[in-house]
């Protein structure tokens, strides 16, 4: 049997996460695969010692630790994704200058100059200026987080520089915000260059975040020709063997928002019947072949 590893990470072992890791097993389990679960932790001192690469043929990492992806493609194994397209996925600012000279539709972004937090903004000028450039409201985004977390909407010039000035050493960028689309995206879910589920998700309440763990309401979706051949490019430049990718609704067609290495996929599940998983082990049974 064609053994694999699922990797993944030691500290974040609540129920929500193990439940997909247990979705991929028994996928890998019905495609006839081994799936040996492994934290990052436990690899990390696994490699340390008598670890063999050559008793796996491929790993899926199911993580956003990218050292220890390197490390395990410099010793020759297989990952779905790669270290490169998992990093490039969990940093935005990383993800839009990896397209931005493609000429997929995103919205205006430009990312905040670096500083470090025991010096901060002495002086928040930029900030205003990126401001009038973009037109308010202004979305701010922290370049690592997820499910919808640590992206703000700032209003006007005051709420900009305040909150520019609160997160003063964390990596961000600032963006465009797709009034038409404000609380309401859609999930494209991707593997191996084809579309298999998408859910339109709307917010409750008047968030302008649609996320689902952030309370809203989904519903099944088709996406348009463009949305699909959007979120396809997209994963095809990133390099993405399979993801989650977020389309905004913009006022001369689809906008390309955020792009998930590592998408969660059990709304997708509930809302649609479709098991990404299912899909997932699947394609890399095929591309084992």
């Amino acid at each position: 049997m064609i053994r694999g590893l699922l990797v993944v990470n030691a500290f974040l072992r609540t129920g929500k996460f193990d439940e997909l890791y247990t979705f991929l097993s028994e996928a890998a389990e019905a495609e006839g695969l081994c799936l040996e679960v492994m934290t990052n932790a436990e690899l990390v001192c696994a490699l340390a010692g008598d670890f063999r690469p050559e008793d796996y043929t491929f790993v899926v990492y199911w993580d956003k630790d990218i050292l220890l992806a390197q490390r395990l493609e410099q010793l020759g194994m297989r990952l779905f994704n790669s270290a490169r397209s998992i990093a490039l996925c969990d940093d935005k600012s990383l993800t839009w200058l990896a397209l931005a000279q493609s000429g997929l539709p995103m919205p205006r972004t430009i990312p905040a100059p670096k500083t470090f937090p025991a010096i901060g903004y002495p002086t928040l000028d930029f900030a205003a200026r990126i401001g009038r450039e973009l037109g308010y409201p202004v979305v701010v985004k922290e370049c690592c987080g997820s499910f919808g977390q640590q992206v703000y909407l700032c209003q006007n010039e005051e709420e900009l520089l305040q909150k520019t000035a609160a997160l003063a050493g964390v990596p961000i960028l600032y963006q465009q915000a797709i009034t038409e689309s404000m609380g309401r995206d859609v999930r494209i879910n991707v593997v191996g260059g084809r579309v298999v589920a998408s859910i339109l998700r709307q917010s409750t309440g008047g968030d302008f975040r649609s996320n689902l763990t952030l309370g809203g309401t989904m519903a099944p979706y088709t996406p348009t020709e463009a949305e699909a051949q959007l979120a396809l490019r997209a994963t095809q430049l990133l390099g993405l063997d399979f993801a989650g990718v977020d389309v905004l609704f913009g006022k001369n067609g689809p906008l390309l928002c955020e792009v998930n290495s590592n998408a969660h996929f059990k709304t997708t599940l509930a809302c649609t019947g479709v098991n990404m998983a299912q899909h997932i082990m699947h394609y890399i049974k095929e591309q084992l072949r």
